[in-house]
């Protein structure tokens, strides 16, 4: 038994090296694959796919911190829906239209986004000071337990280059597609 045992600690330490292997330098690695990625998401197999999402969606947020990165909150802002508006207005003790004036924008495209980033709620220390009652948008992000990759793929492309979330999913997709 114990010399199983043994193997067993030997394959999942090497498996632990390949995994933190793949996420060593994932910013330069997703920009380089991004034709790659591309291409994988337009052929993927919806019904494949959202089977292996739930265990890659787990598999990668146990290995990646959100707080050691928040590349999210730095570079991006959610969209506020009406809801999140309410939602956060109460929270804070604010009326919404002064919440809206205090820290939101309507966009291009007409979403209210925060005017400024990082998300003025983002703390030095990356944790959120509204989590609890933050925007739908932030609660889903990074998309990765439903088809949003596969129906909205530019923005799946996108979110792999400053998530490594996203990133680590799609390798992993990737590598299980070629593994086949």
């Amino acid at each position: 038994m114990s010399c199983l045992t043994s193997v067993y600690k030997q394959l999942n330490a090497l498996l632990c090296r390949m995994q933190e292997k793949l996420l060593q330098n994932w910013e330069k690695k997703s920009g380089e694959r991004q034709k790659e990625y591309k291409k994988f998401l337009h052929r993927a197999g919806k019904n494949k796919v959202l089977k292996q999402l739930p265990q890659l969606n787990e598999e990668a947020f146990e290995k990646i911190d959100c707080l050691q990165c928040a590349n999210c909150c730095k570079n991006y802002s959610p969209r506020f829906t009406p809801p999140d508006i309410k939602r956060i207005s109460k929270y804070l003790g604010m009326k919404e239209g002064d919440f809206k004036e205090t820290y939101l924008v309507v966009d291009s495209e007409g979403d209210n986004v925060v005017k400024a980033l990082p998300c003025p709620f983002l703390g030095a220390d990356n944790y959120c000071s509204i989590y609890e009652v933050r925007p739908a948008d932030c609660v889903r992000f990074p998309y990765m337990e439903d088809d949003f990759m596969l129906k909205r793929q530019p923005l799946a492309l996108k979110n792999s280059t400053f998530c490594p979330i996203t990133y680590y999913v799609i390798e992993k997709l990737i590598e299980a597609e070629k593994g086949k």
